[in-house]
């Protein structure tokens, strides 16, 4: 990074960021890309290149874009969004169908469908190409725009063995975001034909996301697209690993089986819920994120190996083992 070959991207004057721009289409097989400085604001330039405000956005309940980025969808972009009945995050074609309505002067116009791949509060559920060209075809037959945000598109190429690209056909856009499991510290991209990244390039500097020497932050993203992709099935078989462990450990309800990816998911009512799970666990040095009320979540990536795995388990064991215990009064 210290050392990038860099411009003004802002006149498209960065010969690094030009470089992952470009490997980016050609990994997702897409006519261009733009980067930007985060998965959530690509998000929303995507909403904002592919809708007005008061338009229709159908995703599942759970969707990243709905839960975790602050209602920008609603707040910058001006979106309407429609909640569709999913499996483990991914919006059942069904109840896509059911849920377009119409056209009608008193309605939002419907306008976009959202796909998240892998599904970050499905627990890294992957969304299966079957499943994909199902709700494609529906949104098609609605006249629907597709947009997939895939901050961990790599996760589900690697689980389903399958290049990115293949994953990509046919939509609108797709998200990448560099900073989850390919490790980044900053940095995202949109991919998409070259109408909609010189649309979306407008709307990354409406946001103030014009950068200038954005090949410091290219750079990195490079060195992950290029060496770190096949390494994520090293992070499936952490997550597999703590998932196998944690289902034995007293008040947490884990099925190994729903494991896909990198991320693990634990019911942990029994002992008292979420954040009290999260509390005696960072007192023990492990850090997890939770899932009010009930879940905390755990996510393996390139500084958890197996033998830190291994560590984390031994205690959880122990931190968890007073939680579960009833209480003495007396």
């Amino acid at each position: 990074m210290a050392s990038a070959d860099v411009g003004d991207d802002t006149f498209g004057e960065d010969p690094t960021a030009r470089r992952l721009e470009e490997a980016v289409a050609e990994s997702l097989g897409v006519e261009a890309a733009l980067l930007l400085l985060s998965g959530t604001m690509a998000n929303l330039v995507a909403l904002m290149v592919h809708c007005a405000p008061g338009d229709e956005v159908f995703l599942d309940a759970d969707a990243h874009v709905l839960r975790n980025e602050a209602g920008g969808l609603s707040a910058i972009a001006g979106v309407v969004p429609t909640t569709v009945a999913a499996t483990r995050g991914h919006m059942n074609p069904d109840a896509l169908e059911r849920a377009v309505r119409p056209t009608a002067v008193f309605r939002p116009r419907a306008r976009l469908a959202w796909l998240e791949n892998t599904h970050n509060r499905g627990g890294g559920s992957v969304l299966r190409p079957d499943r994909q060209a199902e709700l494609m075809d529906v949104a098609r037959r609605h006249g629907l725009t597709i947009h997939l945000d895939g901050a961990r598109l790599f996760n589900a190429a690697v689980a389903l063995d399958r290049p990115a690209r293949d994953l990509a056909v046919g939509l609108d856009s797709v998200m990448l975001d560099f900073t989850k499991g390919l490790s980044c510290g900053v940095g995202a991209a949109l991919g998409g034909s070259r109408g909609f990244i010189a649309e979306a390039r407008r709307a990354r500097r409406v946001l103030g996301g014009g950068m200038r020497q954005a090949g410091l932050i290219a750079a990195g993203c490079l060195v992950a697209l290029e060496t770190t992709v096949a390494r994520l099935a090293d992070d499936h078989a952490v997550a597999r690993y703590l998932a196998h462990e944690l289902a034995g450990v007293p008040g947490f309800r884990v099925d190994p089986d729903l494991v896909e990816t990198n991320i693990v998911f634990a019911d942990v009512r029994e002992l008292g819920g979420a954040e009290r799970v999260a509390s005696a666990l960072a007192e023990a040095a492990v850090r997890v994120s939770t899932a009010p009320p009930d879940s905390i979540r755990l996510v393996a990536h390139r500084h958890v190996d197996r033998r830190a795995a291994e560590v984390a388990v031994g205690r959880i064991a122990a931190a968890t083992a007073a939680l579960a215990r009833p209480s003495v009064v007396g």
